[in-house]
């Protein structure tokens, strides 16, 4: 509340109160909205890619909401920035692809205000999945639209479909991969899926690709003065993965929960330990019985290390060995950036009145997953 308006909510409460005591009668109560603080928080491809353009993912959806936009239509502008960057091999065009060297994408979106909700997952030829899961969400009445029927669903749009969406980048780097994981070599079907993780993350180690290319997502949610809340998450998914093979990213309660009284959350990193645990919907829960949205995230990553009990997971010290990210907001614009290990990618963005930063991630553990 700016002076101006402090003012005229004073005189108008003193009005109130001296008619109704004039009246003989009980002043009535005169509510005032708060107002909340506008603000867009991301994962660290929110504010380290631009497409060549001028702004972030962030900054453009906060440019927006500012100005009065939808929350919801700021932050699918915002996100398609990086959708579109070739540079960006974990989101849109030129996400690193599947073991076939098909680029199959991801994404979903919720409205707080509307209570609505829409999604896509395996998708080929579009590089903005995130447009087409809002398409989903305002023209139909489904949550989710996979493979076939969603490129469909697209092409009746009128959005373009494309053969391939590859770049020289993500065609280059899945034949070094091809080139490691030879099935000739590979014949038994658990080795061979056990031999192309273990290729992928020493392709991260020798800095062949990013860590979080490798798992590959944007979640982006963002707040208006009204306290709206909105968000999306958007990916290319696992690089390498079994075509077909759909992580929490398009999937509510996983990779994405809005809830408009409460707040919102969103992730990056190991799908599979998200989607058992639906972290997301678990976050929202906790802040709704008053937990900060640092103590939620934290609570939720304690819950995915409790469950994660399979050998295969596990690295020496016995502790997961992945990554996860939980990017949390609430209602009053309070934030927080927490991760299973604040190692590999350390950051994450937010975006206010004072601009765009990259804060550091918060960690629950200590090293990184691949400490012995």
């Amino acid at each position: 509340m700016d002076r101006r308006e402090f003012v005229i909510t004073g005189a108008v409460a003193g009005l109130a109160a001296t008619t109704a005591k004039r009246a003989g009668a009980e002043a009535p109560n005169v509510i005032i909205k708060k107002r909340a603080r506008p603000m867009v928080i991301s994962d660290r491809s929110g504010i380290a890619y631009t497409n060549g353009g001028p702004q972030s993912a962030v900054e453009k959806a906060f440019e927006m909401i500012v100005g009065g936009s939808d929350v919801l239509d700021a932050l699918i502008a915002g996100v398609n920035i990086p959708e579109l960057d070739p540079t960006e091999s974990g989101i849109g065009y030129g996400g690193l692809p599947n073991e076939r060297g098909v680029v199959q994408l991801d994404s979903c979106c919720m409205h707080g205000p509307k209570r609505q909700a829409g999604g896509v997952a395996a998708l080929e030829g579009v590089r903005t999945p995130s447009v087409v899961a809002k398409a989903v969400m305002e023209l139909t009445d489904h949550h989710l639209l996979v493979g076939q029927g969603a490129q469909d669903f697209a092409r009746s749009l009128g959005i373009p479909i494309e053969a391939d969406l590859n770049t020289e980048n993500s065609r280059r780097v899945w034949l070094e991969w091809k080139r490691r994981v030879d099935p000739n070599h590979y014949l038994d079907p658990a080795q061979r899926r056990r031999r192309g993780y273990e290729a992928g993350l020493e392709m991260v180690r020798e800095g062949l690709i990013d860590e979080e290319t490798f798992w590959g997502t944007i979640n982006c949610n963002g707040i208006n003065a009204d306290g709206d809340l909105c968000g999306v998450t958007t990916t290319s998914g696992l690089a390498w993965k079994i075509p077909g093979r759909t992580g929490d990213s398009p999937i509510l309660g996983a990779g994405l929960y809005v809830d408009n009284d409460v707040g919102a959350a969103g992730s990056t990193g190991r799908g599979e330990a998200n989607l058992y645990n639906l972290c997301s919907y678990l976050i929202v829960e906790k802040m709704r019985g008053g937990m900060s949205p640092k103590d939620a995230g934290m609570e939720a990553l304690k819950r995915v290390q409790r469950n994660t009990v399979e050998e295969r997971l596990l690295n020496s010290r016995g502790l997961p060995a992945f990554n996860l990210r939980f990017f949390v907001l609430n209602k009053n614009g309070d934030y927080a950036g927490v991760a299973m290990y604040g190692a590999g990618e350390r950051t994450f963005a937010i975006c206010t009145e004072n601009g765009a930063e990259e804060l550091s991630l918060e960690g629950l553990l200590e090293g990184s997953p691949t400490d012995e």
